[in-house]
């Protein structure tokens, strides 16, 4: 059996996705949670073979937790499943150990198909974005992504100071660094564009 762990913020989509997969006779649904800490959580009470995760969630993004994943080494293979049909998020995803990215648009049989694929050690990505994804290179460190999602919600440099324990002034260097990379002429710009190539 390939053990299965949800992480998904619409209980619509979480539902369908559970009730999908539970009709498989070799898939069965450990759990679904709505957003990533409780996910995060989950992962380490039910050991998992496979987490399904979608990409923005509350509190803790698809991309974090496999981050997270990564760096404490848990045996769990991570697929994405999204709306976002980005190369950039999927550069972010591949660089986290990512295993599967699909759309949410893609055929319903393909996501029990790719879980066995994933399963069996493979890799199971939507074919044209992959294309994409080694087209343009995301420019931003991680601490100037951090920074510029953080500017792009309205937050100011003295809250994003306050919360990400930095000065005022760094703040406003790597939104300086992130304006220059991205050849636009503010903060907003920054983050619109960024978010447009799914670099945030």
């Amino acid at each position: 059996m390939i053990r299965v762990l949800l992480a998904e913020d619409q209980a619509l989509v979480r539902g369908a996705l559970s009730a999908l997969l539970g009709l498989e006779q070799d898939i069965e649904v450990l759990g679904a949670c709505a957003e990533g800490e409780s996910a995060w959580r989950e992962l380490q009470r039910l050991r998992p073979d496979v987490l399904v995760t979608d990409i923005e969630m509350p509190g803790l993004t698809g991309l974090e937790l496999a981050q997270r994943i990564q760096r404490h080494e848990l045996p769990v293979k991570v697929v994405i499943v999204t709306t976002f049909a980005r190369p950039g998020f999927l550069r972010r995803a591949l660089d986290a150990g990512v295993s599967g990215y699909l759309l949410k648009d893609a055929p319903a049989e393909d996501l029990a198909e790719a879980l066995r694929k994933v399963h069996r050690g493979g890799r199971a990505l939507d074919p044209q974005l992959a294309l994409e994804a080694w087209s343009e290179a995301d420019p931003l460190s991680d601490r100037e992504r951090q920074v510029l999602r953080l500017a792009g919600e309205g937050r100011s440099a003295a809250e994003i100071a306050g919360q990400l324990g930095l000065s005022q002034g760094t703040v406003r260097n790597y939104l300086s660094e992130a304006i220059g990379k991205l050849g636009v002429g503010n903060r907003i710009e920054a983050y619109r564009l960024a978010r447009q190539k799914g670099w945030l």
